[in-house]
């Protein structure tokens, strides 16, 4: 795809007929195409305020306005503070609790809720059926162009205050326990398999994922003798039936 101006963009974007990354024979890829025309949008843009938007007292650029839903998109958006913004992608069943806000180019598929102060950052793609609770951050990656935004699989549930940035990737049905933290520079022990993922792989399909710490390394040895530690996460083990029960609560939430 290419030479695509961000006006036709946003239009295929909002329909989910394109998409800011796409999985491409097992593998997550960049549309670079689509990355750079939402980049042209901000310097095409001109500041405007949002009065006539029913935001007064709000700027932004004039091609980014934020979205508006109707009974007939099926997206149950609860007021309250909650901003979903141009060119995004919210397919109908989604839930999004206030007050949260999904950002430009994201694509939030079928069935899935978006809690109280959680973010959708530009360009992360989010599959069925997940669930980002409260307070969760998906970081977006908008530059450089080629690298793939953050990406959460399909049947996925992201805890409380759980963030997930640079691009990282949880795949299908992985559980990420409240307060984790998946960045390229936080080392995934899986405890189960006895290994390290490697930097930047992603979360394996149905891994539950707490929160860990591990020793200092030697170089850092003031801190290795004042018993200090650094953080991590852990795969502690894989979802089975009884963590499948453990999670029946999400079905009451729709």
């Amino acid at each position: 795809m290419t030479d695509l101006n961000w006006k036709e963009a946003f239009d295929l974007l909002e329909k989910g007929e394109i998409r800011a990354a796409s999985k491409i024979d097992g593998v997550w890829q960049a549309n670079v195409a689509v990355k750079q025309a939402i980049l042209s949008s901000f310097k095409d843009g001109t500041l405007t305020d949002f009065a006539h938007e029913n935001y007064p007292g709000f700027v932004d650029k004039h091609n980014l306005p934020p979205r508006s839903f109707t009974p007939e998109n099926g997206v149950r958006m609860v007021p309250g503070g909650s901003s979903v913004r141009r060119g995004s992608y919210v397919a109908k069943g989604v839930i999004i609790m206030p007050p949260a806000y999904i950002n430009v180019g994201a694509y939030v598929d079928e069935g899935t809720m978006v809690d109280s102060h959680a973010l959708v950052g530009s360009c992360a793609q989010i599959g069925k059926n997940v669930h980002l609770s409260a307070g969760v951050q998906i970081g977006g990656v908008l530059e450089p162009v080629g690298l793939a935004p953050v990406i959460i699989e399909d049947n996925a549930f992201i805890g409380a205050g759980a963030v997930i940035v640079e691009g990282i990737q949880v795949l299908k049905g992985a559980v990420i326990a409240p307060g984790v933290i998946l960045s390229k520079g936080v080392p995934v022990f899986d405890c189960v398999n006895e290994r390290m993922l490697e930097r930047g792989e992603a979360i394996p399909e149905n891994a539950i994922v707490v929160p860990g710490s591990r020793p200092v390394n030697e170089k850092l040895s003031w801190a290795k003798d004042m018993g200090l530690s650094m953080n991590c996460a852990m795969i502690v083990k894989y979802r089975d039936e009884k963590s499948e029960a453990s999670l029946e609560l999400e079905q009451f939430l729709r």
